[in-house]
């Protein structure tokens, strides 16, 4: 065996180890996050971002109709050339929640495929230009027993 069978050996087992590990961090909202969700009025929900320039950040939804885009102006303002001006929407009827694409040039992506729109479930992955975010609705609005 080479050095550099050793090298890329080892890279490969890192590689691998933390891609499972970011995995894991991904999946798993913080002490303080899970606090903020519990907390959320029924009829509310809240995205938080994963990845991007805003990793950590909150947004509330407690509304019929929110835009995000790149415009000072949209109710989720994310500052990112990657993001159109006018994005994205997510719409709540009554407890359910939807994004819909505003025909965006790099489009909205839901659980990792492009999407035009579609609903929204407890734990959905949402991309916007770089920035992946978690939808999480009020647990007062989840079905019994989930």
């Amino acid at each position: 065996m080479s050095d550099n069978d050793d090298v890329r050996n080892s890279t490969e087992h890192l590689g691998q180890d933390f891609a499972s590990r970011l995995a894991d961090l991904e999946d798993t909202a913080t002490a303080d996050e899970l606090a903020a969700i519990t907390a959320l009025p029924a009829g509310s929900a809240l995205l938080i971002v994963r990845r991007g320039p805003t990793v950590g950040a909150r947004f509330l939804l407690d509304t019929d109709a929110t835009v995000a885009g790149r415009h000072p102006d949209a109710d989720i303002f994310l500052d990112d050339v990657t993001v159109s001006r006018r994005h994205a929407e997510i719409t709540r009827d009554g407890k359910v929640f939807s994004i819909r694409d505003l025909d965006s040039l790099n489009g909205t992506y839901l659980e990792g495929s492009r999407t035009a729109g579609g609903p929204l479930q407890d734990g959905s992955e949402i991309q916007i230009g770089k920035y992946r975010m978690t939808f999480y609705p009020s647990r007062h609005d989840l079905p019994a027993g989930a």
